[in-house]
C-alpha cells in the first residue's frame, strides 16, 4: 500500500523525492517510528569544545553569573578604594579592573557567538526532525485513506451486487407474476 502512497507522495515522483522523505518512507514501510529524543540525537555528535562553549554560554547568560558578577565588581570597588585606601591593588580608575573586564569580553563573546551558532544548528536540527516526524504522519494518514477508501469501494461492490441479485429477483417476480 505505501508503495503506492510513495509513487505519488506530494505529487511528486520516486526519483524526485529528497532523502529525507525517502527516509521517512522507509522507516513508515519497515513500521518504525521516527520520533527520538532529538536533543539527545544534536548531543551526541557534539565535541567538548562544543559542550563547553555551550556550558559557558549558559552559565555566562544567566542572572546568577550576573548578579554574581556585580557582587564581584562592588568588592573589587570596596576593597580598593576603603579598606586599602592607603596601598591599594588597583587605585582608581581601576586599570587593572578594567583590563580583566576586556579581557573577559573578549574570550568570552567568541564563546557565546559560538554556542549562538550551536543553537541555530540546533534550531535547524530540530526543525529536520520535526518534518520528519510530520511527513510520516502525512504518509499514515494518506495510507489510512487509501485503506478506508479501498473498504468503501469493497462495500460499495457487494452492496451494488445485492442490489443486482435483488432486482433480478424482482424482474424474474415479475415475469412470473405477469405470465396467467
Amino acid at each position: 500500500m505505501l508503495k503506492d502512497l510513495e509513487k505519488t507522495l506530494l505529487g511528486k515522483q520516486v526519483d524526485e523525492l529528497s532523502s529525507a522523505e525517502k527516509k521517512v518512507l522507509k522507516i513508515a514501510r519497515e513500521r518504525r517510528t521516527v520520533s527520538t529524543n532529538a536533543g539527545e540525537d544534536f548531543l551526541a555528535g557534539s565535541s567538548f569544545g562544543q559542550r563547553l562553549a555551550d556550558a559557558i554560554a549558559r552559565v555566562g547568560g544567566s542572572w546568577s553569573f550576573i548578579i554574581g558578577f556585580m557582587f564581584f565588581l562592588v568588592a573589587w570597588v570596596v576593597l580598593n578604594t576603603v579598606i586599602l585606601s592607603t596601598r591599594p591593588i588597583d587605585a582608581y580608575p581601576f586599570i587593572f579592573l578594567n583590563l580583566i573586564l576586556s579581557m573577559i569580553a573578549a574570550i568570552q563573546a567568541p564563546i557565546i557567538m559560538m554556542s549562538q551558532n550551536r543553537q541555530a544548528e540546533r534550531d535547524r536540527f530540530m526543525a529536520a526532525k520535526d518534518y520528519e516526524i510530520n511527513l510520516k504522519a502525512e504518509i499514515e494518514v494518506l495510507a489510512l485513506h487509501h485503506k478506508i477508501d479501498e473498504q468503501v469501494l469493497k462495500e460499495l461492490r457487494e452492496t451494488r451486487a445485492e442490489i443486482d441479485a435483488l432486482r433480478q429477483s424482482v424482474e424474474t417476480l415479475t415475469k412470473q407474476s405477469a405470465q396467467p
